[in-house]
């Protein structure tokens, strides 16, 4: 699916319990944000430097697109049952993001996970 993050937008967090996501940008970037073992992830995902970033089930996940334009990117979803409701209904981020670190992560200056 074809899926746009608008500018200047911070998701709330998702986890999925029957799918996995696959992303790519096409256009524009943002910054992903995992929760993994009690610790924000941040990668950023750009068109200038396609990748595939695969998030299985049960992983809490956002993205944070901070520039002026939107990010256009493709999911292709892999379903491992039928959707379930919760799957789509926004989860409390456990602790605020790091602003700072998307910030300079956007500008490329910082490595990729967050201490």
């Amino acid at each position: 699916m074809l899926v746009q993050i608008p500018a200047n937008t911070i998701d709330d967090m998702f986890v999925h319990k029957y799918q996995t996501d696959q992303l790519m940008v096409v256009r524009g970037s943002f910054i992903l944000v995992i929760l993994h073992d009690g610790k924000y992830q941040y990668i950023h995902l750009n068109d200038v430097e396609p990748k595939v970033v695969t998030i299985p089930p049960l992983v809490p996940h956002s993205a944070i697109n901070l520039n002026d334009e939107p990010c256009m990117l493709i999911n292709a979803v892999i379903r491992h049952g039928r959707a379930h409701p919760a799957d789509y209904r926004p989860l409390k981020a456990p602790f605020p993001f790091d602003l700072d670190r998307v910030d300079r992560l956007s500008l490329g200056k910082q490595c990729q996970i967050a201490a």
